[in-house]
C-alpha cells in the first residue's frame, strides 16, 4: 500500500471518526458494499486519519489511488489506474483475466502492461473510447473490484476527489450504483473548502449521497483537549498552560496543520503570535502601500466573514482605479477570495493577523468609520446583520451605549421578520451591556430590565429554546415582588409567567398550565396582553395532555373549567375583549377564533367552526401576523382531513403555503403545514409523496418542537411502504417502550401511532399490546378524539393479531375491550371516524369467541362500506383484505376472491408492499390469481404448502410449541419445518426469518 500523508509525531483524537471508518468497513464486508465520503478543510487531517485506519486492516486489503492536480485538471482515471496497477502487482494477471474472460484489452486502456488496448486511438474523440467500449471498461473494472474482495473484503482509498476529472467521476458513480456483493469498501477524501460554486464535485456530492450505501463523514477540527494533547506532543511533552492552550485553540481553530505551526509560538503577544504572524504577513510585504491599506480596511469590515465590494469601496475612500488594482493583486495572490458580491479572507487567521497589525488609533477610527457607514448607508448591509455589525463596531471602538442601542434595534427588526433565534441573541447582548450603560432604559424604548428579559424569554420560546426561556423567566421573576402593588409590575410578572408556561408546555417537565393559570390570576384585565393570555390558555388547554389520574397541571385545568373558564369560555372572552382594540389584541382574538373554530369542528360542527377560522385568517393577514394565519390554515386543513374532506384540506394548506412562500414568512408554521399536507397524502394512499414531503422538511432542519409531527408521518409512511428500517429508526420504536412524556396530547398520540405501526410491521405484537395497554389505562384518549380514532384502530388490529398468533391472549382481550370502550365514548363526526369504529367492532367480534363467521363477515362488510365513503384507499384495501378472510371463514370463496383482488390492486398501485404481499398470500391460499388472467401467485422462496402454514405462524412470533398446537403436529416436526424455512430464506435465526416472512406477506 502506498504511504499516505502522515504529518505530526503522534495521532491525536479522532477516536470516534476512526471507529466510524472501522464500523463502515465491517458493514461493507458483512452486509453490502458501500462508499464513505470523507470531507474536511485542507490541513484538517484527512490523510492522517485514513492512514491510521488503513493500518488496522489486514495486509493486502487496502489499495490507494490519488487524483492529481495538473493545471487545474485531473489526469483521466488517475486514482483507478493507481489502484489497478497495485492490484496487478500484488495479485497478478490472473485476477484481471478472471474479471475479463473475453480478454483484457479494454483494461489495457488503463494499464498498458496488460497488452495492446482494444481498437485504435482516435485523437479526435478526446479519450478515444467508443460508448460501447467505455461501458465494457466500466463493467470490467466493476468485476475486478468485486473479485478482489474475496472472502475477507477490500478497501479502496481514492484521495483528493476534488481534483478528479470527469472520467474518474463517471466511473465512480457507475461503481457505486452497480456494486452489489458484500466486501467492497470505497473511501474517498476531498477538500470541502476547495469546492467553489461551479466545482463539479460540488454538484456530484448530492447525487452520490442519495445513492443507497453511500455515507458521509465530515472531519471537524480538534477539540480543545485534543489540541492540547497535540501541542504537548509537538513540544516534546511540555503541556501548554491553560491560558496558552485557550489562545492556541482560538487562533488555530483546532486545525492540526495550524496547531503544528503555532504550538511553540509565545502566548500573550497580540491576537496572533509573532511567529505565525510573520509567516502569514511576510507574503503581504510584496504588495504596495495601497493594497496593504485596502487589506487592513477589509480586515475591519469582514466581521461576518466577508465584506461587500461597495462597502469596501466607501470605507477605503480610494479612487476606483486604485482600489480595483489593489483588489486584483490581492485576489490573484489568493489573499482575498471573491465571495458573491464581495470578498473573504483566505482564512480567518489571516484576517486576524492583518487586523492585529492595526495600532490603537487607527483601530478605533476604522471601526467607527464602519459603524457610521452603517448609519449613513444602511442599504449597503444585509438587513438581518446590519444592527449586529453596527454593535460590533461600536463595541470595538468602546462606544457601549451605541452598541446596546444597536443590539436592541437588531432584536426589534429580527422579531419583525420572525428571526427569533437572532432576536434572542441580540437581546442577550443588550442584557450583557445593561449594567455598563447608565441610560440603558432610554435606549431600549423605555423598557425595564425585567421587560427586556421577558422579551428575550418570548424569543427563546419561539426559537424552540425552552430551557433558555425558563432560565430567563426564572431570573426576572426572582427580582420582582411576590405580590406586586402596581398594575404595570403585575402585568410584567404575568407576562413572564405566561412565557415560562409556554416554555414548559413544550418540554416534558410539566408546570406549563400552572404558570398560565397563575398569569391569568395576576394579569390586570384592563392592561395590554390580557386578551393574548386568554387566547393562549384556551389554545393550550385544548391540546393539553389528559391522564386518567390527573397531575397538578390537569387539576388546575379542571378547577379552571369549574370556575367558568372552559376552552370555549376563555376563547369567547378573548374575542370579546379584543373588539375594536389594537393589532396585538386583534391578533389574540384571531388566535382565539381559531381555537374556538377548531373546538366546534372537532365536535362535528363544520358550519359553525369553519367561518371562525377563516375570519381569523383574514384578520391575521390584515395585521401581518403570518404565524396565526398559518395556524388557521393548518388547523382547518387538519380538521377537514379528519372529516374525510381530504382534497379540500389539501387545497387550504397549499394556498396558504404558496402565499407564505411568496412572502418569505413563518418557517416554523410552514413546517407544521407541510406535515399536514404529508398526513393528507398518507391517508389518500400517496405514500411516496407523503414521504417526499417529510424528507424535504427534515432536509430543511425542521424546528425541534415540530420534529415529532413530521417523524410520525414519515415513520407511518415508511411502515406502510415496507421500509421497516426507516419506520423503526424514525419512530424510535423499542420493544420495551414507555409512554411519551410530552405535555401535548396530539404529540403523544402521533408518537404512539408511529411506534405501534412500526412495532406491528416488525412483528412485535406482544410489545405493541403492552404499550397499547399502558396507553389505554393511563391516558384519557377519548378526551382528544382526533388521533384517537386511528390509534384505537391500530390497537384493535394488534389485539386481533395477538389472538391469531397465540400471543398473550389475555392482554389481547384487555386491549380490545378498552379500545371498544374508548370508541363507544366518542362521537362520530365524519366518515373516517365511522369507518374506524366499525373496523374496531369487527375486530372485537372476531375476538370474543361467540360471534359466528357469518356475523363476523357481516360486520366486516359494514366496515368496508364505511371505508368506501372515504377517500382513504389503503384503509379500504386493508378492510377488504380482512373481509376476504372473514368470507373464507364463512365459506364464501367467490366473495373472498373479489375482495382480495381489489385489495391487492389498491395496495400494489399505491406502493403499500406489505399489504400487497399479504393479499397475494391470501390469493395463493385461495388458489386464485390476482386477476382473471393471472395464475395463482407462486409460493415465495420455494416454500412447500406445509412450510407456508408454519411460516405464517413463525412470522407472527409463535413458538415451536404453539406452531405444533395450531397445526396438530409434534414440536419436533415443527422444529424441522422451521429449520428448513430458515435455510430456504438464507437467514440465521427466527427473528430475521420473521422479518423476511412479513416482507413476503406471510405475517
Amino acid at each position: 500500500m502506498p504511504l499516505l500523508v502522515d504529518s505530526g509525531p503522534v495521532f491525536i483524537g479522532r477516536r470516534a471518526e476512526l471507529g466510524a471508518l472501522r464500523d463502515h468497513a465491517r458493514r461493507t464486508r458483512d452486509t453490502g458494499p458501500g462508499m464513505l465520503l470523507l470531507g474536511g478543510d485542507a490541513g484538517i487531517g484527512k490523510s492522517r486519519l485514513v492512514s491510521e485506519f488503513a493500518a488496522t486492516l489486514p495486509p493486502g486489503s487496502v489499495y490507494v489511488g490519488a487524483c492529481l492536480q495538473l493545471g487545474g485538471d485531473g489526469l483521466a482515471y488517475a486514482p483507478f489506474t493507481a489502484v489497478l496497477r497495485q492490484l496487478l502487482r500484488e495479485r497478478g494477471p490472473g485476477l484481471f483475466s478472471a474479471a475479463a474472460p473475453g480478454g483484457t484489452r479494454e483494461l489495457a486502456r488503463l494499464l498498458p502492461e496488460l497488452g495492446e488496448p482494444s481498437g485504435g486511438r482516435d485523437e479526435n474523440r478526446g479519450t478515444g473510447f467508443e460508448p460501447e467500449n467505455r461501458g465494457i471498461l466500466f463493467e470490467q473494472v466493476l468485476r475486478l473490484l468485486s473479485l478482489s474482495a474475496g472472502d475477507d473484503g477490500v478497501t479502496f482509498v481514492l484521495e483528493d476527489l476534488h481534483w478528479a476529472d470527469g472520467a474518474t467521476r463517471d466511473l465512480l458513480v457507475f461503481l457505486i450504483r452497480n456494486l452489489e456483493l458484500p466486501g467492497v469498501q470505497i473511501l474517498a477524501t476531498y477538500r470541502s473548502d476547495d469546492l467553489h460554486r461551479a466545482h463539479p464535485l460540488r454538484r456530484l456530492l448530492p447525487e452520490l449521497q442519495r445513492v443507497p450505501g453511500v455515507e458521509s463523514l465530515h472531519l471537524a477540527p480538534l477539540t480543545l483537549a485534543e489540541t492540547g494533547e497535540h501541542a504537548t506532543a509537538l513540544r516534546g511533552g511540555r503541556a501548554p498552560a491553560p491560558h496558552e492552550l485557550d489562545e492556541l485553540y482560538r487562533r488555530t481553530e483546532g486545525v492540526p496543520l495550524f496547531v503544528e505551526s503555532l504550538a511553540d509560538a509565545p502566548a500573550g503577544r497580540g491576537d496572533v503570535p509573532d511567529l505565525f504572524r510573520d509567516l502569514l504577513l511576510e507574503p503581504l510585504q510584496r504588495f504596495d502601500d495601497t493594497a496593504r491599506a485596502v487589506l487592513r480596511t477589509a480586515s475591519v469590515g469582514a466581521v461576518s466573514g466577508g465584506i461587500d465590494h461597495e462597502v469596501l469601496r466607501r470605507a477605503a475612500d480610494l479612487p476606483d482605479p486604485d482600489l480595483e488594482a489593489a483588489l486584483h493583486a490581492l485576489v490573484d495572490a489568493n489573499v482575498l477570495k471573491v465571495h458573491g458580491e464581495g470578498y473573504r479572507f483566505r482564512h480567518a487567521l489571516l484576517r486576524d493577523a492583518v487586523h492585529g497589525e492595526l495600532l490603537p488609533g487607527p483601530h478605533t477610527r476604522a471601526h467607527l468609520r464602519f459603524a457610521r457607514l452603517i448609519d449613513e448607508h444602511p442599504e449597503l448591509f444585509p438587513y438581518d446583520r446590519r444592527a449586529a455589525e453596527e454593535a460590533h463596531h461600536y463595541m470595538a471602538a468602546r462606544e457601549l451605549p451605541r452598541a446596546l442601542q444597536a443590539a436592541w434595534w437588531a432584536a426589534v427588526r429580527a422579531s419583525d421578520t420572525l428571526a427569533y433565534g437572532e432576536e434572542l441573541d441580540m437581546l442577550e447582548r443588550v442584557l450583557s451591556l445593561w449594567d455598563q450603560v447608565p441610560d440603558a432604559r432610554d435606549r431600549v424604548q423605555d423598557r425595564t430590565w425585567a421587560e427586556v428579559v421577558s422579551r428575550a424569554a418570548g424569543a427563546a420560546v419561539e426559537a424552540g429554546r425552552g430551557r433558555r426561556a425558563r432560565e430567563l423567566a426564572d431570573a426576572a421573576l426572582a427580582t420582582l415582588p411576590r405580590d406586586p402593588a402596581d398594575d404595570s409590575t403585575r402585568a410584567v410578572k404575568a407576562t413572564l409567567l405566561r412565557r415560562r408556561g409556554l416554555a414548559r408546555s413544550l418540554s416534558t417537565c410539566g408546570g406549563g398550565i400552572t404558570d398560565l393559570v397563575a398569569a391569568l390570576e395576576l394579569h390586570p384585565p384592563h392592561m395590554p396582553g390580557y386578551a393574548s393570555l386568554l387566547s393562549i390558555l384556551a389554545r393550550e388547554s385544548l391540546r393539553h395532555r389528559a391522564d386518567r389520574v390527573a397531575p397538578p397541571d390537569q387539576e388546575r385545568l379542571r378547577d379552571l373549567r369549574e370556575t367558568g373558564h372552559s376552552v370555549r369560555e376563555l376563547a369567547e372572552r378573548a374575542i370579546a375583549l379584543a373588539e375594536g382594540s389594537d393589532a396585538t389584541d386583534r391578533c389574540a382574538a384571531a388566535d382565539a377564533r381559531i381555537t374556538l373554530g377548531s373546538l366546534y369542528i372537532g365536535e362535528g360542527d363544520l358550519e359553525l367552526g369553519r367561518p371562525l377560522i377563516e375570519e381569523a385568517m383574514r384578520t391575521a393577514a390584515e395585521v401581518s401576523e403570518p404565524s396565526v394565519e398559518a395556524r388557521g390554515a393548518g388547523n382547518l386543513g387538519h380538521f377537514l382531513r379528519e372529516l374525510g374532506r381530504h382534497e379540500e384540506g389539501l387545497k387550504v394548506l397549499e394556498e396558504s403555503l404558496a402565499r407564505h412562500e411568496e412572502m418569505g414568512w413563518a418557517s416554523v408554521h410552514k413546517t407544521f403545514n407541510h406535515q399536514n399536507r404529508a398526513e393528507i397524502h398518507f391517508e389518500l394512499g400517496h405514500l411516496s409523496q407523503a414521504r417526499e414531503i417529510c424528507e424535504m422538511i427534515l432536509r430543511t432542519r425542521a424546528p425541534v418542537k415540530d420534529r415529532s409531527y413530521v417523524d410520525a408521518v414519515l415513520a407511518r409512511s415508511a411502515a406502510a411502504a415496507g421500509d421497516l428500517e426507516t419506520a423503526l429508526e424514525v419512530s424510535g420504536w423499542s420493544r420495551r417502550d414507555r409512554l411519551p412524556d410530552a405535555q401535548r396530547m396530539n404529540i403523544i398520540q402521533l408518537d404512539l401511532l408511529a411506534k405501534l405501526e412500526a412495532g406491528l410491521a416488525e412483528g412485535s405484537v406482544d410489545a405493541v399490546l403492552a404499550l397499547s395497554e399502558r396507553a389505554l389505562e393511563q391516558l384519557e384518549l377519548e378526551a382528544a378524539r382526533g388521533y384517537t380514532w386511528p390509534l384505537v384502530d391500530v390497537m384493535a388490529e394488534a389485539a386481533a393479531r395477538g389472538a391469531e398468533s397465540g400471543a398473550d391472549e389475555a392482554a389481547a382481550r384487555r386491549v380490545m375491550d378498552m379500545a371498544v370502550r374508548v370508541t363507544g365514548a366518542m362521537a362520530v363526526t365524519g366518515s373516517p371516524q365511522r369507518a374506524h369504529r366499525r373496523r374496531v367492532l369487527a375486530h372485537a367480534a372476531g375476538l370474543d369467541g361467540t360471534t359466528g363467521p357469518e356475523r363476523c363477515l357481516e360486520l366486516w362488510e359494514r366496515a368496508v362500506a364505511a371505508w368506501e365513503d372515504t377517500p382513504m384507499v389503503l384503509h379500504l384495501a386493508s378492510a377488504r383484505l380482512r373481509t376476504a378472510r372473514a368470507a373464507v371463514a364463512a365459506g364464501e370463496r367467490d366473495r373472498a376472491r373479489a375482495l382480495v383482488r381489489a385489495a391487492h390492486a389498491a395496495a400494489d398501485g399505491h406502493g403499500a408492499a406489505p399489504l400487497a404481499a399479504s393479499a397475494a398470500d391470501l390469493a395463493r391460499r385461495l388458489g386464485v390469481g390476482l386477476t382473471d388472467e393471472a395464475p395463482t401467485p407462486a409460493a415465495p422462496a420455494g416454500l412447500t404448502a406445509r412450510e407456508l402454514e408454519v411460516s405464517r405462524l413463525l412470522a407472527a412470533g409463535s413458538t415451536n410449541a404453539r406452531i405444533a398446537e395450531e397445526l396438530f403436529i409434534s414440536a419436533k416436526t415443527a422444529s424441522v419445518h422451521v429449520s428448513n424455512i430458515l435455510a430456504k430464506l438464507g437467514v440465521p435465526n427466527r427473528a430475521t426469518a420473521g422479518a423476511r416472512l412479513r416482507d413476503l406477506g406471510l405475517g
